[in-house]
């Protein structure tokens, strides 16, 4: 006999599906906004010369150019350093927090990188612009301090409370039976966390990576203080232009064709993020990790036999 659906029941239903519905034509409607406003310019440019081109000279009245590989590649590279530095910082800082942290340090560790993820981003750049970038000049006697490495840095650090946060979590939400299992087994503590807990969280620590690099990749206010704005190849020193920064610095003027290119970097940083999500989101189904049951047996079985073989190894 079917349940009969009480009217409030399914008054919620309809509501959360017009949600779910909302959400997705809201990307819907972003994409082909972004598709009609950026394909003029590739027409007239060329997507070859747009994409690997190396000069760009919007303002240029006789020739102008719009070759944005130099951006592209800013960053990206961009991106990487932010994670290289930022990822490994938060995420041993989440394992602190959530398994080896006094309560009082706790208490104190977690307010502040709540209110870092409570700073706007504009002040992050004021702080890098007066006291990152002279203290980079000072220090390494270059001539200006506005740079990659500085935009990297700067990055790093908003990066931080995505990262803690969510995989501080995600280590939390580990099943005791985990942790229990291999202590049982003879691990020490930092095995266990190492070898039970992690590989259990990883699913939650991935999506903690992925916010952390779409924050890093989709900010424009702070680095466009600390990076200098010139386009040029990303190397450390270099004062650079990243596909965010180009947007946000020339929009307000841009007209005619500049206008439609600029619109064209938005939709290659849109395609940019989908295709690296869809990636890590592949790398995560092909190591098994498909559903949330899954993925945490498969992680305890895998930490199980991690641990039987330490314990043999001891007993020889």
């Amino acid at each position: 006999m079917k349940r009969r659906i009480k009217p409030a029941e399914f008054a919620m239903q309809t509501l959360f599906l017009i949600c779910g519905l909302t959400a997705i034509a809201f990307v819907l409607l972003i994409t082909v906004y972004l598709i009609l406003a950026g394909l003029p310019a590739i027409r007239e440019i060329g997507l070859t010369s747009f994409l690997f081109g190396r000069t760009w000279a919007s303002t240029h009245a006789t020739d102008p150019r719009f070759g944005i590989l130099p951006m592209i590649l800013t960053s990206i590279y961009g991106a990487a350093g932010a994670i290289v530095l930022g990822v490994p910082v938060g995420f041993f800082t989440a394992l602190f927090l959530a398994k080896a942290a006094p309560p009082r340090l706790a208490g104190l560790i977690r307010p502040a990188v709540n209110l870092l993820a409570g700073i706007p981003s504009v002040v992050y750049g004021l702080v890098g612009m007066c006291v990152l970038v002279p203290a980079l000049r000072a220090w390494l006697d270059l001539p200006a301090g506005d740079s990659l490495r500085a935009s990297i840095i700067v990055l790093a650090v908003m990066m931080l409370p995505t990262v803690i946060n969510i995989s501080e979590a995600s280590i939390r939400a580990v099943k005791p039976s985990v942790r229990e299992a291999s202590l049982a087994l003879g691990a020490s503590r930092v095995q266990t966390w190492f070898l039970a807990v992690l590989p259990a969280a990883g699913p939650g620590i991935a999506t903690a990576v992925v916010l952390g690099v779409g924050r890093a990749i989709g900010e424009a206010m702070a680095i466009t203080l600390v990076s200098g704005g010139s386009v040029n190849l990303p190397l450390p020193f270099n004062s650079v232009r990243f596909l965010t920064t180009a947007i946000v610095g020339e929009m307000g003027y841009a007209q005619g064709l500049h206008r439609q290119a600029l619109f064209t970097i938005g939709l290659v940083l849109f395609a940019f993020i989908m295709l690296m999500n869809l990636w890590l989101t592949g790398i995560l189904k092909d190591s098994g990790q498909g559903t949330s049951a899954g993925r945490t047996g498969s992680a305890r079985r895998a930490s199980w036999a991690q641990q039987e073989r330490i314990v043999r190894r001891g007993r020889a």
